[in-house]
């Protein structure tokens, strides 16, 4: 059985179909990522704007056709930090149910960080005997989950923090390319942001999922275009993640765009949300992480095909 989830965060809007393979894995039907920048402003307005809406609206009808043309048999769709602390998503969430038959389930932080954590370790290799921590940083927020194992069941800790790359850009970078002061703003907020994080318990490098982290190792591998099969399992030094962000926070937005490897759609907000990797990375003295391509959708993918989410069955 085919399945299509959708993840509309405050940056970027996702789609995966997929279904399991022979040996138990999940395989990828199809994949998107588009950026619509649905928290355009919400920081501040706590209101999602019209032209956001009209942006991620057009995006849905496209995903719509493609979760159509594959097949997907059963279809869910998540909104995450935009959607949890903004008014006016009613036109949103009608226009979810009349193109995927489906109501969009708004899930809370730490629920999003339990989608993140099963589908951030999809397809890695880590050989984790005893903890492992995933982190995502998203537009809006930044889940940090820490568990005994590679398992959700042994997830020990998980908890959802009102910072990310869009949210921390518009609050405190007002300058191209950004200040010394607002640089040291931007690592000041994260470290202090994350304080109350445990420390890791194992040795294994931490995994970092979501646009900022698979843009950063993009720009480090001088990736053009994309490959997200480089990028699932890189290995990305803690100094070879600075050296990116220095050198991005250097110039302006006008360079950062065509540098190689960067999502010109992200160039605004990629040097607050490294800011934001960097303070976590020191917080647990982690030499290096491992970047995953996968998150919420994949582990929303794996509850639709193990009769897990509440989702309706789509009717040919």
């Amino acid at each position: 059985m085919r399945v299509a989830t959708v993840d509309i965060g405050t940056n970027t809007v996702l789609l995966l179909v997929a279904e399991r393979d022979t040996d138990g894995s999940l395989r990828a039907i199809a994949e998107r990522a588009t950026i619509t920048r649905l928290g355009q402003g919400v920081d501040r307005s706590r209101r999602l704007a019209p032209d956001a809406i009209a942006r991620t609206k057009a995006c849905l009808d496209e995903y719509g056709r493609v979760t159509r043309e594959h097949g997907a048999a059963r279809v869910a769709v998540v909104g995450t930090s935009a959607m949890r602390d903004a008014e006016g998503g009613g036109e949103l969430r009608d226009h979810v149910r009349s193109t995927f038959g489906v109501d969009v389930r708004v899930v809370s932080g730490r629920d999003e960080g339990r989608l993140t954590f099963q589908g951030a370790l999809s397809g890695l290799t880590l050989g984790v005997r005893e903890g492992v921590a995933v982190f995502d940083i998203g537009g809006g927020s930044t889940e940090i989950v820490i568990a005994d194992g590679a398992s959700a069941s042994d997830i020990a800790y998980v908890d959802s923090f009102d910072v990310g790359s869009v949210r921390l850009s518009e609050r405190h970078v007002t300058h191209d390319p950004p200040t010394r002061t607002e640089l040291d703003t931007l690592t000041r907020v994260s470290r202090e942001t994350f304080g109350r994080v445990p420390p890791l318990s194992g040795n294994a490098p931490p995994v970092g999922i979501a646009g900022t982290m698979t843009t950063l190792a993009a720009v480090s591998l001088e990736l053009t275009p994309y490959d997200g099969a480089r990028v699932h399992g890189h290995v990305m030094p803690q100094r070879d993640l600075r050296r990116v962000v220095d050198h991005l926070a250097a110039i302006d937005l006008k360079a950062r765009r065509s540098v190689l490897g960067m999502e010109p759609k992200r160039a605004d907000v990629i040097v607050a949300g490294g800011a934001i990797a960097l303070a976590l990375l020191e917080h647990w003295n982690a030499p290096a992480v491992v970047i995953s391509d996968r998150g919420v959708r994949w582990g929303l993918a794996e509850e639709l095909l193990a009769g897990a989410a509440n989702a309706p069955i789509r009717q040919p």
